[in-house]
């Protein structure tokens, strides 16, 4: 069976220590480690050796493993075009200097291939960001050579990024995720047609972000098989009540009026037998990776359950055809 992983993007208030202690006796097999709080300092581990061992010493002492490193926040800082949101995920010395924030993300994400390549993992996931998402409604009128040169301002960005990936041998997986570059089935497309479908390039694939959108989660999965490098398991609770709106009415996470919210797994809408059902076709063997957010529900209750979730869901193919013994 695939591994089940927590990501601990939603956990950073922890120390590494105390999570992976949690984690372990709540029974996961490992952690995607968030490169954030004092989870994972990826400029250490690209450079200390003692520092990588720490890390793989706290992992082995609570019988955990690790398969990809998270790196989103970065990540975003480089495609984006800077506004004050981005000061939320830089440090105290470039807050405020978007070109000295997108030089420290763009260093950050390329210490990143380093770090996974010394703690022996092959998957960085994370987003790219996106200087045209501001765009995704088009009025003011926006043109075809608008949205062009968005897609190459993040072609221009981070090619050099992946070469250091590429040095490495460590493999980059995109979030689709509303204020990415690629959001949606044919933004998606497009980004890989942009990169020559560079292998370097794949996904974190995340049904979460799909459905709200209109997006069949299992559909997607399937037309982009070859591309799945990781896998989010996380669901989403829509709310078609004739007043709410998919595109949240600027009202906060977890607020009951919102067109969807974020659920934990199995209580929202996403069809993950489905989900399984493609990952079996497509023989992925990779990690099924808990992003846990809900905010109607206490946490450590929601990962614990989370697990049983997706340990009972994650049924192996047949190894015969059904209908064999009719044949004597």
């Amino acid at each position: 069976m695939r591994k089940v992983t927590l990501f601990t993007g939603q956990w950073a208030d922890l120390t590494f220590e105390k999570l992976c202690e949690k984690v372990s006796e709540w029974g996961y097999d490992g952690l995607e480690v968030a490169c954030w709080g004092d989870h994972l300092n990826v400029k250490k581990a690209a450079s200390d050796p003692s520092y990588v061992e720490n890390r793989r010493s706290i992992l082995e002492r609570f019988n955990l493993g690790c398969w990809a490193i998270g790196a989103h926040l970065p990540g975003q800082c480089v495609g984006d075009d800077w506004d004050e949101r981005l000061d939320n995920f830089a440090p105290d010395a470039v807050k405020g200097k978007p070109e000295a924030i997108r030089n420290w993300a763009i260093e950050e994400m390329k210490a990143a291939a380093l770090a996974a390549k010394n703690l022996g993992v092959k998957v960085v996931t994370g987003f790219l960001g996106s200087p045209i998402w501001k765009y995704f409604y088009s009025f003011p009128q926006t043109t075809e050579e608008m949205i062009k040169k968005g897609f190459r301002k993040i072609y221009d960005l981070w090619s050099p990024i992946f070469d250091e990936f590429d040095r490495c041998g460590v493999l980059f997986a995109l979030e689709v995720h509303p204020t990415e570059i690629a959001y949606d089935f044919y933004t998606t497309q497009r980004l890989f047609d942009v990169f020559s479908d560079r292998k370097t390039l794949g996904l974190n694939f995340d049904p979460s972000h799909l459905l709200w959108q209109g997006v069949t989660p299992h559909l997607f999965l399937r037309e982009f098989q070859s591309k799945i490098y990781h896998v989010h398991m996380k669901d989403v609770a829509l709310n078609a009540d004739g007043k709410a709106g998919i595109l949240g009415s600027h009202l906060p996470f977890g607020d009951a009026r919102r067109g969807w919210n974020f659920r934990s797994l199995g209580h929202g809408h996403v069809n993950f037998e489905e989900i399984i059902r493609a990952l079996n076709d497509m023989q992925y063997t990779g990690p099924l990776s808990v992003e846990w957010e809900d905010s109607g529900m206490d946490r450590e209750y929601g990962a614990r359950q989370a697990l049983g979730f997706v340990r009972s869901l994650d049924f192996e193919p047949s190894t015969i055809a059904f209908d064999d013994a009719l044949k004597k």
